[in-house]
């Protein structure tokens, strides 16, 4: 029997020889049954309290393709320890004519089978559940001492190795202060990354400070001595929201040492409260070259800025060097937002999306759509010959081997064989899987109409010049559009490629403005 083998351990506290030993008992397990080991999956520092696991969801998917007939554990927690998750999937598995075998639990498809099978399942998710509780309930002992229950101490922090309390580190502390102190007295975060980084300040990892790293510290309540536990809301899909406290958060004033003065965090709190309503309102404007326009001169992107000028405070949208705003080595001046959104919308209208264009547009499509089913025959036959080739090798090794001519090379050689086997049928289930895709000219026809609708109606700009423009560059006296398709008036593509991927070419016009 062909089987594969799935190993897992849970978190980084675990170590690798986890993996190995598991591993190690079910090839002794195969051994003695007799099984063929075609392909193992392994996930390193994974719940099974989640199915957010990749080789776990991989393998779930090559069941289909019928490569193996069973998928071997060495227990069944190692599967899932979340029993809705283990039915799910198993059921799919049953679907796809695989079963699951457990090393430790040797189980068959008798009615106590399944019924035991369902109680261990049930005690392993109530295991982990307990123990998670367990865990949790001894942090919160050890939190309502102010002690440190674990992970990286914030940074202007150390961790007294004998009483476990956090003590100020001088060195780190100073960063704090400063931060804090040169926010209060009206410095933005550009400004302070710039000081950090000519004075050498690092983060608590020795990275550099970014907006997110000085925003989250800014927030940081401990700073003023408060100690505080079990902050963020628990986990949900794996994944933690760090945004929203959490109900049951201690919070002990005092608890920790004070490095910056309550005053000072307050004046802190009000100013980034103000700043985020301007943000908010700032946010409105929408610049639809996010992303796309750059810099002639340095060839950083240039991001949309928003100024007011005057008694009236009359506004000025532009587009702005970040190389320029943030390290102050480019002198390229900012650029009309409304000049440049206008002189690509135009081009778009000339050369893409107009009655003529679009028909041009898809019989180009509709061809490039053929040449691709070519290339997936192509791939197909070639990896269906690959597995004929694969086959005949291993005939040749049974047939040798029955003939009496045993070597221990020739196990690591049908290993290698059925892995490259699997590899080669997992290749063609995904090339079938493109080839079913339903594509064709009705469909391409209607999609392209919707989009010069929208286009005309100004609906969704923002995904439409996303869509058919590769890139903007925008020059002292003039600004470069480059188009991932152009159409001249007499129907041809115009101009040169620049850049040729794998399914489509980008051209380029160039016009002043």
């Amino acid at each position: 029997m062909k089987v594969v083998i799935y190993a897992r351990y849970s978190s980084n506290n675990q170590r690798e020889e986890s993996i190995s030993a598991q591993v190690r008992a079910i090839e002794e397990y195969t051994q003695r049954n007799g099984y063929t080991i075609v392909k193992t999956y392994i996930d390193e520092a994974r719940s099974a309290t989640t199915d957010n696991r990749p080789q776990f969801l991989k393998m779930i998917k090559d069941s289909q393709i019928g490569n193996f007939e069973s998928i071997i554990v060495h227990k069944l927690d190692r599967f899932s320890r979340d029993r809705y998750d283990s039915a799910f999937y198993k059921k799919q598995l049953k679907k796809n004519g695989v079963r699951l075998l457990s090393v430790l639990e040797n189980l068959d498809d008798s009615p106590e089978s399944i019924i035991l099978e369902s109680v261990l399942t049930g005690m392993a998710e109530y295991y982990s559940k307990n123990l998670a509780r367990e865990v949790k309930k001894g942090m919160k002992e050890t939190a309502l001492q102010c002690k440190h229950t674990g992970g990286i101490p914030a940074l202007g922090y150390s961790v007294d190795p004998i009483t476990k309390k956090y003590v100020e580190n001088k060195e780190e502390s100073k960063i704090i202060k400063f931060i804090f102190e040169k926010y209060a007295s009206g410095a933005g975060y550009d400004i302070i990354t710039n000081e950090c980084i000519k004075r050498g300040y690092k983060t608590k990892l020795g990275r550099n400070f970014g907006r997110s790293s000085l925003h989250d510290l800014l927030k940081n309540e401990k700073y003023t001595g408060m100690y505080i536990f079990n902050r963020a809301q628990s986990k949900i899909d794996d994944k933690r929201n760090n945004r929203k406290e959490n109900a049951d958060m201690i919070k002990i004033p005092g608890g920790m040492p004070k490095i910056i003065s309550s005053e000072l965090f307050e004046k802190v709190k009000i100013r980034m409260s103000d700043n985020k309503r301007k943000a908010v309102n700032k946010a409105k404007e929408v610049y639809l070259l996010s992303g796309l326009l750059f810099c002639g001169k340095c060839d950083g992107a240039m991001i949309g800025h928003t100024s007011y000028s005057g008694r009236s405070k009359l506004k000025h949208s532009t587009y702005m060097c970040g190389t320029r705003k943030n390290q102050k080595t480019c002198d390229m001046k900012a650029v009309n937002k409304d000049m440049v959104e206008n002189f690509t919308l135009d081009n778009i209208e000339q050369y893409v999306l107009n009655e003529k264009s679009i028909k041009l547009l898809k019989l180009k499509l509709i061809e490039k759509l053929k040449e691709s089913k070519k290339e997936y025959k192509q791939d197909i036959t070639s990896a269906h010959n690959k597995v004929i080739i694969i086959e005949k090798e291993i005939v040749n090794i049974i047939n040798a081997i029955a003939a009496g001519m045993f070597h221990p090379s020739m196990k690591d050689k049908m290993t290698n064989l059925e892995n490259e086997k699997s590899i080669a049928q997992s290749l063609i289930y995904d090339i079938e899987q493109k080839q079913a895709l339903k594509l064709d000219e009705k469909l391409i026809d209607s999609y392209l109409k919707k989009d010069m609708e929208d286009f005309k109606n100004k609906i969704d700009l923002k995904r439409i010049i996303q869509s058919y423009v590769h890139k903007v560059i925008a020059y002292p006296e003039s600004v470069e559009i480059q188009l991932k398709v152009v159409f001249t008036d007499g129907g041809g593509e115009e101009l040169h490629t620049i850049n040729t991927t794998l399914h489509e070419k980008y051209l380029w016009c160039k016009k002043a403005y």
